[in-house]
């Protein structure tokens, strides 16, 4: 999929401690169909002196994913929960009544009101994909 320079997008990251996580973005330019500028919303540079920026793949760039509205989570509903500044994969263990425990890959576990939560998605052969389990 090719992006344009304005694009709303969702950044993945593989590094350690960082897998599963996705963070928002918009692309500043295209430097090739395989790289661009991009500048986060949430992430600061170093200094905190203003967004930061950065040259990124296509294969780690994705469109922000449609809202999926859910009047209810279920025990193992695959979710993202909004947590240090961006989008972490994890799995619902238990429902607490006000809040959902959530189980991540690093085997933390977390518990978040259902506003902090969103179904998982997967962008797939540039399309949307999703299971509630």
């Amino acid at each position: 999929m090719l992006f344009e320079r304005g694009d709303r997008v969702e950044i993945t990251n593989n590094e350690e401690g960082m897998s599963g996580s996705y963070f928002t973005a918009n692309i500043i330019a295209c430097l090739s169909d395989q790289d661009y500028i991009i500048q986060y919303k949430t992430l600061l540079k170093e200094d905190k002196s203003g967004p930061l920026r950065e040259v990124v793949s296509a294969d780690h760039i994705r469109p922000v994913p449609n809202e999926i509205v859910v009047s209810k989570y279920t025990v193992l509903d695959t979710v993202d929960a909004y947590d240090n500044e961006g989008w972490w994969v994890g799995k619902i263990i238990k429902d607490m009544g006000s809040k959902y425990l959530v189980h991540f890959e690093n085997n933390e576990k977390v518990a978040y009101p259902a506003d902090k939560l969103r179904v998982h998605q997967e962008w797939v052969n540039g399309a949307w994909t999703y299971s509630k389990k």
